[in-house]
């Protein structure tokens, strides 16, 4: 069997998938040299130092070590230092393969076809692969600003709250819309948002540059102001990553808005509410914040759709008649508590726990 096949049904055991197709396969011969791809199929999803990498592969420990520095470097395998050891393992195809050659900026022959690749890819196979689970993977949070006033907001529902957990903040392109090029919307792409490991990671590696905890809140408000949907990691413990999201260029609304998939990403606890009464039914709600056609405003007064809303208070933070807020909602989608705990569930619905294990034993 092809190396690069190989390799894909490694990637494939992850909650993400990789399902097969001739655009992943040359995605994989771009990103990989035949040397690396082969090192690749010994690592697994959990940091490995050097040694045990060596010992799996017959390698020399140099020869290792130099070759996973390479690949770490490009951005197609992680790697994280612990009592002075570098360990490393594989990436997700997303977010890690997709993202990360883009997030230091895009313009090469290589980020074009790439980009081009990556599309058919989303629209072919890995869009309907990623939003399979009925619990996703992903999930819509709101700023604080739009639920300010109510009485039951728990810390994992707000982003500002979230983020008194991180240590370490990375500021990165967005590489959905880097990818698209000269097809990208107007949108900023300076919004991508990670935390710790991630960012200590994409820091290190020269794909995203460190910023402050103000800054990362400067960015979100920033990306609130543009219209740009929040979304982040489906578990309750800690944010890994903020991805600011477009209904026409981001992988997870894309799921939603382009390939109609069943579960793209995990409404907020929240939806939106207009008062009718205060409602001057100017319709910028509609027109220029929602991106899930969640509103109506064939009245005299907009209406919301609930089922369609996700919950991202888009419509709420630019309302000039301030009519829009955020209720609770009756029945509030499961938040895992942690992103094992969500990693093992999407497993588990799929399919492939025990390959999984299998595969990082």
């Amino acid at each position: 069997m092809d190396i690069y096949e190989k390799l894909r049904q490694r990637l494939a055991t992850n909650p993400v998938g990789a399902p097969p197709s001739e655009a992943f396969d040359e995605i994989l011969r771009i990103l990989f040299t035949p040397d690396e791809a082969k090192l690749a199929l010994s690592l697994t999803f959990l940091p490995q130092p050097v040694d045990r990498i060596a010992e799996k592969t017959g390698l020399s420990m140099q020869t290792v070590r130099d070759t996973c520095e390479a690949m770490a470097d490009k951005g197609v395998i992680f790697s994280r230092e612990k009592k002075g050891d570098m360990g490393y393992c594989l990436l997700p195809a997303i977010p890690g393969l997709f993202e990360f050659p883009f997030m230091g900026g895009g313009g090469t022959p290589m980020h074009d076809r790439l980009g081009h690749l990556w599309e058919t890819y989303h629209v072919e196979n890995q869009g309907m692969e990623f939003a399979s689970s009925p619990t996703p993977l992903m999930r819509v949070l709101p700023v604080e600003e739009t639920v300010s006033g109510n009485d039951e907001v728990l810390p994992y529902e707000v982003i500002t709250r979230m983020m008194e957990k991180n240590h370490t903040f990375a500021l990165a392109e967005c590489a959905c819309r880097v990818s698209k090029g000269e097809d990208a919307c107007d949108k900023p792409t300076d919004v991508c948002l990670l935390f710790d490991g991630m960012a200590r990671f994409l820091i290190d590696r020269k794909h995203a540059r460190e910023i402050t905890r103000e800054e990362a809140h400067a960015t979100l408000l920033r990306a609130e102001e543009a219209g740009l949907v929040h979304t982040t990691n489906n578990s309750q413990d800690r944010l890994n990553l903020i991805c600011n999201c477009c209904g026409c260029c981001c992988t997870i609304l894309t799921c939603r808005t382009k390939l109609n998939a069943p579960y793209p990403v995990s409404t907020s606890q929240w939806f939106a509410r207009v008062d009718e009464t205060e409602c001057t039914g100017c319709g910028i709600c509609a027109d220029e914040r929602c991106m899930l056609d969640a509103i109506d405003t064939t009245g005299d007064a907009a209406a919301i759709h609930e089922a369609q809303c996700i919950g991202c208070g888009l419509c709420v933070s630019t309302c000039p008649a301030e009519a829009i807020s955020m209720i609770k909602r009756a029945m509030t989608p499961p938040v895992p508590e942690t992103g094992s705990q969500l990693g093992s569930q999407v497993l588990m619905e799929k399919g492939r726990l025990e390959a999984f294990i299998d595969m990082n034993t």
